[in-house]
């Protein structure tokens, strides 16, 4: 984000132990830096895009993993002009965007404690091995990682469940089940941009631990769909796609298919519609898959019914028991109408084991709004003891995306109660004292810092929809009064300082 460009300097400048480190990361995410003074830095590239970096001032040399290769050594002119654009895949929230992050943020927080749930945060920076571990060594191409001054191998998080299981491990039974339990953060992947896809991003997410039954899903989707209902959305607008990892689990053992090979049939089903599916048929080839199972698959993954699935699974499976149980509550809950069966829905990342769901905007202009799932199996792949869970993650962007679509977006302009203005230079420190006694009674304030004309002054207070413009002139201040104008209205009268509020 931009604020590792703004701090980068200070830390190269002040901070020089952890110079290597914020280098290593801007060959990442491509900060550019710049000084008085002109420096040459080495650039050591490793496979994995992870960077260290050698100073012409006798520095330290950081490598890589080992048996990096390594480039020419690249000269950066550090005085030239810096490049005024976020890194590609980033963004800068000004006032106009940070309102409306804020808006709805704290949608994403009344909806969470409105369901019981607590707020909790985890380091941005995590350990490399949390995420490889998780899902896979696919998932090392998308990290921003890198190799820090301990020789750890570190990277940015590119997303929140991998450090919920961390802490739920760590509280350990000091903790009381179920927790329910929610984040908003930021994450980072590099990978291909999309229109609702970037590099960097806020997730909200919400995880329910220690409940085995789909009564835990059913009130996850139900806290989605309340989120939807409070900015304006309805079940014409978006939907769920639902199924269960369990079917896909049903038909690999039917045709003697691997169990090791079940996460990467999951990546390869997760990419149908989004490649051709000739492509997705050689890649479940080399997965082990016969023609014949493939085809089945296919096949299987194409029912948009329980009762087709039903026909070709029968009524004793346990991905059947689980849908069947979560369409029912669905009914109950009330919003059955925002829900689907999608056989072809299982999720790309590998930990999940039972009941995947997707939200989707019913245009199909869009990516997926939201996934997510139960991944009863998680803890166990950090070295602990595996408890029961499910949760889900609700990205920023492609939201934003859609209620743009739906012109839902709000207006969300700057308001501040009063503008206070000393109408004589000798009486600014009157207007302050004026700003302390409203802001004391908790409204809030913009004070006029500088001798301007009125008619500055009245633009002003429109721009910041202010409801008030406080006047402290000399003939008042001496009585111990000022002009209020109420600016709706036009009204204006003098009041005492301690009238005032």
């Amino acid at each position: 984000m931009p604020a590792i460009l703004n701090s980068s300097l200070f830390i190269l400048h002040h901070h020089p132990p952890l110079s290597a480190a914020v280098l290593s990361l801007r060959h990442h995410i491509k900060i550019p830096l710049f000084s008085t003074s002109r420096t040459t830095l080495r650039a050591y590239c490793t496979s994995s895009a992870s960077l260290s970096v050698e100073s012409s001032a006798n520095q330290n040399v950081r490598t890589g993993r080992s048996g990096s290769a390594t480039s020419a050594p690249v000269e950066y002119d550090t005085a030239q002009r810096i490049d005024v654009n976020p890194p590609k895949g980033t963004r800068d929230f000004p006032p106009e965007d940070m309102r409306l992050r804020n808006w709805l943020f704290h949608n994403f927080r009344e909806v969470s404690q409105q369901f019981g749930f607590e707020e909790v945060d985890f380091p941005v920076l995590e350990s490399e091995a949390l995420y490889v571990r998780k899902a896979g060594e696919e998932i090392r191409d998308q990290l921003y990682c890198f190799e820090d001054r301990g020789n750890r191998r570190v990277a940015l998080r590119p997303e929140l469940t991998p450090s919920l299981a961390r802490l739920v491990i760590q509280k350990g039974k000091s903790v009381s089940l179920p927790l329910k339990w929610f984040a908003i953060g930021q994450c980072w992947r590099y990978e291909r941009m999309t229109r609702g896809r970037r590099r960097e991003h806020y997730q909200w997410n919400m995880d329910i631990i220690g409940v085995p039954d789909v009564t835990a899903e059913a009130e996850l989707i139900s806290s989605i769909i309340t989120f939807f209902k409070r900015i304006g959305l309805t079940a014409s607008d978006v939907g769920f796609k639902v199924s269960s990892r369990k079917v896909l689990q049903e038909v690999l053992r039917c045709y003697s298919v691997p169990e090791n090979m079940f996460g990467r049939v999951c990546i390869i089903i997760d990419k149908i519609g989004k490649i051709p599916m000739d492509d997705i048929r050689k890649d479940l080839q080399s997965a082990d898959m016969s023609e014949v199972a493939i085809e089945e698959l296919l096949q299987i993954l194409s029912l948009k019914s329980l009762a087709k699935l039903e026909e070709k699974l029968g009524a004793s499976g346990e991905a059947l028991s689980d849908l069947k149980q979560l369409f029912s509550l669905a009914e109950k809950y009330g919003y059955s109408e925002w829900l689907q069966f999608d056989a072809s829905i299982v999720r790309g990342l590998a930990y999940y084991t039972g009941i995947v769901f997707e939200g989707f905007d019913r245009e199909g202009k869009l990516r997926a709004i939201c996934g997510g799932g139960r991944y009863d199996r998680l803890l166990s792949t950090f070295g602990g003891d595996d408890l029961p869970a499910c949760g889900f993650g609700f990205g920023d962007a492609v939201i934003v995306e859609l209620l743009k679509e739906r012109g839902l977006l709000p207006e969300l302009n700057l308001q501040v109660e009063n503008i206070v203005c000393s109408l004589d230079p000798e009486l600014q420190g009157a207007a302050s004292t004026v700003a302390t006694i409203l802001r004391e009674k908790g409204q809030s304030v913009d004070l006029v810092l500088e001798n301007k004309p009125l008619k500055w002054v009245f633009k002003r207070a429109a721009r910041i929809n202010a409801r008030r413009l406080i006047l402290v002139g000399k003939a008042e201040w001496q009585k111990g009064m000022v002009n209020v104008k109420t600016l709706s209205t036009g009204g204006q009268l003098e009041t005492k300082l301690d009238e005032l509020d």
